[in-house]
Formats: structure tokens, sequence, C-alpha cells
């Protein structure tokens, strides 16, 4: 294909892959923890660290990563200081990080010139050093699934257990919590701030909507991701059109068709078991 030929095509497609690996695995987790808004509150806070870095004339990628990371630990920490309301966390985290981006970006007119993309994700803003970013954020992240997946399925489904058990549920939660922020700031560049917590829940609503079982959900999430990405990628290419909101677009798209297949399906099932039952009458 000819979009092929050019390099940051073929770079926005190789952080795509990597992203589209991890980030719906980690959908996964986080919504059967209930934790589903910390992808985007983080992506919030995230963007607070890109203002912090232009300011002060650092890499604002780096600054985002690191950031996004503190306010992973952050909400994971205020989480058990409120225990009985786990709305809370992310509520002080969300507001704090987006008043803290405000107030930064009012002071650098550099970020102002390339703020779109920070929000929305570009295709021609994935450099190779961020891609080594998001290649090493996948790799870590694949590697951490696959060694803690047993108590990683503990944790998820019945925590109070797990630690009962001798499970080190702590550490599993802030390292969870770190991972999440290392993806959502490293998908950046891909869809953007406001759209990086839709890698996460699309691919896996549908996914947990339809598999029969965990392993079969993880699975299907990541193919769903996959096939996203690159529809949306390359729809972005020929209709120039932010990548970000195209590749959400047709994640939710999946999702639409999705469920309306299941409701036809157990609809037709029904009406079969109504028409088979009134023949044996």
């Amino acid at each position: 294909m000819a979009m092929f030929e050019y390099e940051f095509m073929q770079r926005a497609f190789w952080a795509g892959a990597f992203i589209g690996v991890i980030a719906p695995v980690l959908g996964i987790y986080l919504m059967l923890r209930r934790q589903v808004l910390m992808a985007d509150t983080l992506s919030h806070v995230s963007l607070a660290g890109v203002a912090l870095g232009s300011v002060l004339q650092w890499n604002p990628a780096a600054t985002g990563f690191a950031v996004a990371i503190l306010g992973g630990l952050l909400i994971e920490q205020l989480r058990r200081a409120y225990r009985t309301y786990s709305e809370v966390p992310v509520a002080i985290t969300m507001t704090s990080g987006l008043a803290l981006a405000v107030v930064l970006m009012s002071f650098s007119t550099n970020l102002n010139k390339s703020f779109s993309s920070y929000l929305f994700g570009s295709i021609v803003a994935v450099s190779k050093v961020q891609l080594w970013m998001i290649g090493g954020v996948a790799a870590a992240g694949i590697i951490y699934f696959i060694l803690l997946k047993r108590p990683l399925y503990n944790l998820t489904f019945d925590e109070e257990t797990a630690q009962i058990s001798g499970g080190r549920v702590r550490w599993l939660s802030f390292s969870l919590a770190m991972l999440t922020g290392m993806t959502v700031a490293s998908a950046m560049p891909v869809v953007g701030v406001l759209l990086v917590s839709s890698l996460m829940v699309l691919p896996a609503s549908l996914a947990l909507r339809l598999a029969r079982g965990f392993t079969a959900a993880l699975v299907m999430a990541v193919l769903l991701g996959l096939t996203g990405i690159f529809s949306g990628l390359t729809a972005s290419y020929y209709m120039d059109t932010p990548p970000g909101g195209t590749i959400s677009l047709i994640l939710l798209l999946f999702l639409l068709i999705g469920i309306s297949a299941q409701k036809a399906r157990a609809f037709l099932t029904k009406r079969s078991a109504r028409v088979l039952q009134r023949e044996r009458l």
C-alpha cells in the first residue's frame, strides 16, 4: 500500500500494534475491578505532565509519562483512604490534573501550537523515541500479565480473599496502577489524551459481553483493539481525519454491531424455542 512508503506511517502502525495488544488487556482488568475511569483520569493527568515539560523546556512526552505513573500511584493510595467511596479518588485526581494542566498551559505558547496533537492524536507525532517507549511499555506489560496471571486473576475477582490467602495485594494494586499510567502516556501520540481510554474501554466492553471465559475475553479484546487501530489509522490517512477520533468511532461501531448482533441472536433463539414449543403442543 502507498501509505507504507512513508516512514511516519510505518511508525504509526507499529505504535498502534503495541498499544493494541496491551491496552485492551489492561482494560479487561480495569473493568472487572470497577476502575474503568482510571484510564480517562490518568489521560488528563498525563496532559498536565506534558504541559509541565513544555514549561520547563523538558521532553513533554517524558514528563507526561512520569506524571501519569505518579497519578496512578496517587489514585491507588487515595482508593485505600476512601474505601467506601470508590469514585472519590478518581474525581480528586482528575480535577487536580485538569486544573494543573490548564494553569501550566497558560504559561507555554509552544504547547498551544501543538495542543491538538496531544488532545486528539497525530499520525506524524510518533517519533522513533516514542515508538521505542511504546514498545518497551508493551513488552513490559506482556511479561507482567504472563508472570502474574494467577495473582492478578484472584485480585481482580476477589481482592479480600486474595489478601486473606496471603497474596501481595497492595503490591499488585500499585503495580497495576503504574502500568495503567505507563500505557495511557504511551498511547497519547496515536489517539490523544481525550480518547486514550477508548482503547481500553471499548474493546474490553464488547469482549466481556461476547466471550464465554476470561481467557477468551482477553484474546477477543486484543483482536478487536488491533482491528480498530489498524482500520482507524488507514481511514485517518486517506480521509485526513484525526486518528484518535477515527479509531474511537470504529471501535464504537464494533461495539454497537456486536451488541445488536447479540440481541438479534437472543431474539431469534427465543422465537425458535417458542415455535418448537407450539409444534410439540
